[in-house]
């Protein structure tokens, strides 16, 4: 099946009764066909890349802290942990990319 839209009701219903049907799964195995989210980025820059507490770089687990302390936020799902980087060699600054979910 291709389609450039969105499939409806009567078409993830073909999806789960081919399903069941080429893998042999039966009446007893429930099977649910999901339509996939759509992922987005946030690029954060200006950051300090070292963590004033602990003069190490900071961490994902402390920018998901920041994240969800702000109301912004609230009902956000991360797709993975944020990846940081060092804007420059020469810079304290760092780069972020937070992978979302869009709910």
């Amino acid at each position: 099946m291709s389609t450039n839209s969105v499939a409806s009701a009567a078409e993830l219903e073909v999806i789960k009764q081919w399903l069941k049907k080429t893998a042999g799964l039966g009446k007893v195995t429930e099977v649910e066909p999901r339509l996939p989210q759509s992922k987005s980025f946030l690029k954060v820059l200006g950051i300090s890349y070292w963590d004033s507490k602990t003069s190490l770089p900071i961490t994902p687990a402390q920018v998901a802290e920041a994240l969800f302390s702000s109301p912004l936020f609230e009902g956000v799902t991360l797709a993975s942990m944020s990846c940081i980087m060092k804007a420059s060699p020469s810079s304290d600054m760092s780069v972020i990319w937070i992978n979302i979910w869009n709910s």
